[in-house]
């Protein structure tokens, strides 16, 4: 098998279920913005702990299945929805309850912290970022064609999650939050 065809050539760029569409559209632009996440951790995940590693690239797998969904029109044929990878319901309440346990590992937040740290943590938070770019673009989308609440849910505890995972690597690497000062009061 080739890796190019040649197929996109003009600006679009085909669903999952055969429709083309222009690659400008809300939804490319979406599950794009979601592989750019997922390569994001991928890096991410180089430079961490074997934890953090795993829960990483667990969760990179969860992208991929996100991107499935989201390269998936609305109205797609029954016959082709059966065909995605299951979407886990709970999906953000594995996120949530790895918050809380990793949590407990810090020190108190108490004012925002400025993004970076030692490599792994400027990284996540990079991840971070982009993550909360993705859920801006999905959220877009759901505003002009359906995108299961789940996913949503999903980007947003996503976020919170590689904020702490950040969090924990300076922690463990020895590196302290620096507390945000504005401008002036530095």
């Amino acid at each position: 098998m080739k890796i190019y065809t040649r197929t996109g050539d003009d600006g679009e760029t085909g669903l999952y279920g055969g429709s083309r569409v222009r690659k400008a559209s809300e939804r490319i632009i979406a599950y794009g913005e979601v592989d750019e996440l997922n390569s994001a951790m991928g890096l991410c995940a180089a430079d961490a702990d074997e934890e953090l590693r795993a829960v990483l690239q667990r969760e990179q797998a969860r992208l991929f299945t996100l991107g499935s969904w989201l390269a998936t029109p609305s109205e797609a044929s029954e016959s082709t929805r059966a065909h995605l990878p299951a979407w886990r319901a709970d999906a953000f309440g594995v996120l949530e309850a790895e918050i809380d346990r990793f949590t407990e590992e810090l020190p108190e937040l108490k004012s925002f912290i400025v993004p970076g740290g030692c490599q792994a943590a400027a990284r996540l938070h990079l991840a971070r970022t982009i993550c909360r770019r993705a859920e801006r673009t999905v959220a877009a989308l759901a505003n002009d064609d359906y995108v299961d609440p789940r996913h949503q849910a999903y980007l947003n505890r996503l976020s919170d999650w590689l904020f702490v995972l950040a969090r924990v690597a300076n922690w463990r690497a020895g590196v302290v939050d620096v507390p945000w000062k504005p401008a002036g009061e530095a």
